[in-house]
């Protein structure tokens, strides 16, 4: 499977789920460089703590 979108060529970002909001559909996730950001985890619920995820344009498309 590819990390690029195919529809911009963008690359996915493998991301590490810190929390989730089960409420919102979001999770806290923390990428390998320490960065941190909030994306939507509604194509790949349910996630837990721990869990990776491939994140692209602050959604999270697959589990890996």
């Amino acid at each position: 499977m590819s990390d690029h979108c195919v529809t911009c060529s963008d690359e996915g970002v493998p991301m590490r789920v810190v929390a989730v909001d089960s409420r919102q559909s979001t999770a806290l996730c923390a990428a390998e460089d320490g960065s941190e950001s909030t994306v939507q985890i509604e194509l790949v619920e349910p996630v837990a703590e721990g869990d990776a995820v491939l994140v692209h344009a602050g959604t999270a498309l697959v589990r890996l």
